[in-house]
């Protein structure tokens, strides 16, 4: 499994992120096999959330994998935290009170990588400072990122915050663009030149924040997949042409174009089916040809200037 330092980190990760929210889905027996399976194939990078399955996902995982230091050694562990019914919270109690909730449940001292869970507005970014010295230095978290923050959101934070932020989770598939198409469309005037999130892909690579992209094989807001949906028949035409070439599935593709980019993303995959797990991890062997990567993104609708 090819691998990435995350962010400015000295931890070196899988450049595919096996994500954990649906991982209720299946029985311990079925749970134990998709695990073991992960790490045999080298994707040791297990994502989490205190909210999936109001918790129970972080402690099926640690029941699963049969927690033990021994085991723990040979995994990385990430989670998030922030989101509350109605409302997020960044306070400095609430980070402290969930990240032992989170140990507690995955069986752990410490998590590798724990993240704030979408921006909160009433964040007092001295209290997050507070809650991540104290975690630091305590142990229990080694590295800091967040979750769909702009480059403000993220700077206001880092002029009280020491650790830096290593990674950001945000939205990016072939179908959700907005990120790159507003790149791409510079002084245009058309929608996609919008600049929606401040420049947000620009501004990790500048600062070596690692993006995090979740819902590679989504599009809009949870809608459904795009792989063999009727709504996008010249996207799912193009990709399988290009799975036909290298002899992987369409799966594979879609992953690897999110590869191809030169900023080092690191995906999450919500899969919980080990074929599909294992289709996903075969994208770190591919590079797709630029032309490759341009068809693919104007057969989803994109458009360039």
């Amino acid at each position: 499994m090819r691998t990435i330092k995350l962010g400015t980190s000295t931890l070196e990760v899988p450049v595919v992120a096996v994500g954990c929210m649906r991982i209720g889905s299946l029985d311990m027996q079925q749970t134990e096999r998709f695990i073991q399976t992960a790490i045999e194939e080298g994707a040791n990078f297990f994502e989490h959330a205190d909210i999936y399955g109001g918790g129970t996902a972080e402690e099926r995982f640690a029941e699963a994998i049969h927690m033990n230091p021994s085991v723990r050694e040979k995994i990385i562990l990430q989670s998030k935290c922030g989101i509350r019914p109605g409302m997020f919270d960044f306070s400095k109690e609430h980070i402290l009170n969930s990240v032992d909730g989170i140990l507690k449940r995955l069986q752990t001292d410490y998590l590798d990588v724990l993240c704030l869970h979408r921006p909160d507005t009433l964040v007092e970014p001295e209290e997050v400072a507070e809650a991540f010295a104290l975690l630091e230095s305590s142990g229990k978290v080694r590295h800091f990122g967040v979750s769909n923050q702009n480059p403000m959101q993220i700077q206001l934070l880092q002029k009280f915050v020491k650790q830096p932020i290593v990674a950001n989770q945000l939205q990016l598939s072939i179908t959700n663009t907005t990120m790159i198409s507003q790149g791409f469309n510079v002084n245009m005037e058309n929608n996609a030149a919008v600049n929606r999130d401040g420049s947000v892909l620009d501004f990790c690579r500048l600062h070596d924040i690692t993006i995090q992209p979740w819902s590679p094989f989504q599009y809009g807001f949870f809608e459904g997949v795009f792989l063999g949906n009727d709504k996008f028949p010249e996207l799912n035409q193009k990709i399988d042409e290009v799975a036909a070439k290298y002899g992987v599935s369409n799966t594979t593709i879609a992953v690897a174009w999110l590869l191809r980019h030169p900023a080092n993303m690191q995906p999450v995959i919500g899969t919980m089916n080990i074929d599909r797990l294992k289709d996903c991890l075969k994208a770190t062997e591919i590079r797709l040809t630029r032309e490759e990567w341009y068809d693919i993104y104007r057969s989803a609708g994109n458009i360039l200037p």
